[in-house]
């Protein structure tokens, strides 16, 4: 996965997991987004580091934030976007995946961004993409979405500075959820303190610790004197058996209310990926209040994708 993901020098050719890449590419990636995030603030919103390159935004399942994001990111490097309709492209007609990208690579394109419901579909794509196409996984299946903890990261940098410190929790459904998988992996990699994930039983993979995580069925337990804290929505579209008895008392047992919230240090940060369902996993007070850096978040994502979309494309022009 890691000779994947790199080239000869040891530069990200495509960003595909958090899995197998160093503290030191992991920083790289947070330093180049923040040479990016006061872009938003300025007149003119671009850069040419990318002018004259073609980017596919080559999404088969739904998707806003994610692939506004990266289509604003890829528009702010200046390069050319076609922003693939799957549900009226060839593929509904029943058009292999492999097809699919051998036709996009004729039209002379540099870039695949994919988000797909099949797990390895950003490797598989990878592994067969010509040479000098980069591809960034925008989320497979239940196994990771990288650039989303890559700007969970860079949104906790901002706040906290300094990871070896911190206690950080995830809630919600963590045997689903592949921003957990890849936040997990970003925070251990970064050299946080302690990495907590807390949600019943039934939504916790087996042998959960394994990951480098701590634990909790609790979450009165699983809060105390946390730094950061990130909610997961309940992913019912991937739920094939009933594992929790209702919404309302999922909420009752394991919603961030304002009296769990005070058990977290009175700095903590609330952070959510989206989309939020108020009233499932967190209260609309918390969501819009003071402690909650939500909208940061999706702000942070165009910095975070410009960051990883001109190192591949870069580090791929220099290797051929």
């Amino acid at each position: 996965m890691t000779n994947l993901q790199l080239n000869k020098e040891g530069k990200l050719k495509h960003f595909l997991s958090i899995e197998g890449l160093s503290k030191e590419s992991l920083t790289e990636i947070l330093d180049t987004a923040e040479s990016f995030s006061s872009m938003s603030e300025q007149r003119v919103k671009k850069v040419p580091l990318l002018r004259g390159k073609t980017i596919v935004i080559l999404f088969f399942e739904n998707s806003t934030r994610t692939r506004t994001t990266f289509e604003l990111a890829a528009t702010r490097l200046s390069a050319d976007v076609l922003t693939m309709n799957i549900s009226t492209s060839a593929t509904s007609k029943g058009e292999s995946l492999l097809d699919t990208i051998r036709n996009l690579e004729a039209m002379h394109v540099d870039m695949f961004v994919v988000r797909h419901a099949i797990s390895g579909a950003g490797h598989f794509i990878a592994q067969n993409a010509a040479p000098h196409i980069s591809v960034i996984n925008a989320g497979d299946g239940q196994h990771a979405h990288p650039t989303q903890a890559m700007l969970d990261m860079f949104t906790i940098r901002q706040y906290k500075h300094d990871f070896k410190e911190l206690k950080v929790a995830i809630i919600g459904d963590i045997l689903h959820s592949r921003v957990a998988r890849s936040q997990i992996q970003a925070l251990n990699t970064l050299g946080t303190k302690e990495v907590r994930v807390i949600a019943p039983k039934t939504l916790l993979p087996a042998h959960v610790e394994s990951l480098g995580v701590k634990a909790f069925n609790s979450i009165e337990e699983g809060l105390a004197g946390v730094d950061v804290i990130i909610m997961l929505r309940l992913q019912k579209e991937r739920m094939t058996s009933a594992l929790l008895p209702t919404e309302r008392e999922y909420f009752k047992c394991f919603g961030l209310t304002e009296k769990r919230l005070k058990l977290a240090k009175s700095n903590a940060i609330v952070m959510h990926p989206g989309p939020i369902n108020r009233g499932v996993e967190i209260e609309s007070c918390i969501a819009d209040g003071p402690q909650s850096v939500i909208l940061q978040q999706v702000g942070n994502g165009i910095a975070v994708r410009m960051a990883i979309m001109s190192l591949t494309l870069q580090s791929n022009i220099e290797a051929l």
